[in-house]
């Protein structure tokens, strides 16, 4: 384990440079774990010490602000995936270390055969971040196959294991992401009570993808919904639909400097749904287009689209970028926010509340961040 020493104060590296947004000032402490025991250890030694915690897997779903973090920073660099067991009638069962860079996982799987989480391919990030906020694409989601997550409870101080049921995953939420943001977290909560050590999935030994449930991606492969590919053109026709919507980390596009989507899609009751229809309507003429509408749960509750809102807002691919500043919107997709590549933090929320207070100003709807907030509010 890296970290600080004693004595002279210890200079580190912007936080810019451990997440995809690439804005953040340091952190007061630094430390990188590369084993579980060191991850446990940093974790724990931060808590006894009542110091802020913030634990950085890829830094794909983080926008730190420009004044850095003041506390101890556990940087997670665990690897390894492990098959317990394998059989055509059993399934696979991989269980894959929380530092395991996450679109490695799908290519491994792709390669050894294992359907379930190909739909997922290019998403940036680690494995222990999936489980948080129930990472999904392309009509899969990883509660589908998740069987177990092993986590460092920091309040128990001890190690358990959660399964299925027990994350109550739902749309991008977990009962993980729920300890940062219910009633009983604390003030300024950004990582979670539950710390992800490790993550077990449930795959299906076959070369066929699962049955493609998503229209553009069926459109791209030529095919009808439902319809089961081979898991390698599965993998190149979701990575071909992220290109395509600046979804695929690379250096040289500022359009992918970003957390990718920057805003959940709206979970509405009819009521609610009902209102945005009159409100799109006098905005864009009774015979204009209608907002996307698809089931969200057994509630009755709808779930629309939020980059759809936020284009008809008035708020196009490139607002902000395209007038030259520091960040704004990807000049290929709307949902999300980008750094220019000389963007601060500051700026990058700017853009943001401009969108959130846009849409709701035109539909009534107050659009929700996806990235997790460090030192920041919308």
């Amino acid at each position: 384990m890296t970290g600080s020493g004693t004595g002279t104060r210890t200079a580190y590296p912007p936080l810019a440079d451990l997440t995809t947004m690439r804005v953040g000032g340091a952190a007061h402490r630094l430390v990188t774990a590369t084993t579980e025991a060191e991850l446990v250890e940093a974790v724990r030694d931060a808590d006894a010490a009542g110091e802020p915690l913030l634990v950085v897997g890829g830094g794909s779903n983080l926008i730190v602000a420009d004044e850095g973090f003041p506390g101890t920073v556990v940087v997670v660099r665990t690897t390894g995936i492990e098959v317990p067991h394998e059989s055509s009638c059993g399934g696979v069962s991989a269980t894959v270390a929380a530092g395991e860079v996450w679109d490695d996982v799908v290519v491994h799987a792709v390669e050894h055969g294992w359907s379930g989480i190909e739909a997922l391919s290019g998403i940036p990030g680690s494995t222990g971040a999936t489980p948080v906020q129930n990472v999904g694409a392309y009509g899969q989601e990883v509660a589908q196959t998740i069987a177990q997550v092993r986590v460092w409870d920091r309040v128990d101080q001890r190690v358990r294991t959660l399964f299925g049921p027990d994350l109550e995953f739902s749309y991008r939420h977990s009962v993980l992401k729920e300890s940062m943001l219910g009633p009983d977290a604390p003030p300024g909560a950004v990582t979670p009570r539950q710390v992800v050590l490790s993550v077990t999935f449930s795959l299906r030994p076959t070369e066929l993808s699962q049955p493609i449930g998503y229209a553009a991606l069926a459109t791209g492969l030529g095919v009808d919904l439902g319809t089961r590919v081979p898991l390698r053109d599965a993998r190149e026709a979701v990575l071909e639909q992220r290109r395509r919507r600046g979804m695929v980390l690379d250096a040289t596009d500022h359009d992918t400097w970003s957390c990718g989507s920057f805003f959940t899609n709206p979970i509405l009751t009819p009521e609610e749904m009902s209102g945005v229809r009159e409100r799109v309507a006098r905005r864009l003429g009774a015979d204009g287009p209608a907002p996307p509408e698809f089931p969200a749960d057994g509630g009755g509750r709808v779930k629309t689209s939020a980059a759809w809102l936020i284009d008809r807002a008035g708020f196009a691919k490139g607002y902000g970028t395209l007038d030259g500043r520091a960040a704004g919107l990807s000049t290929k997709h709307t949902l999300a926010l980008t750094n220019r590549g000389q963007a601060r933090a500051a700026d990058v929320l700017e853009v943001a509340r401009e969108v959130r207070d846009g849409v709701e100003a035109a539909f009534g709807v107050r659009l929700v961040n996806e990235p997790v907030l460090v030192g920041l509010e919308l």
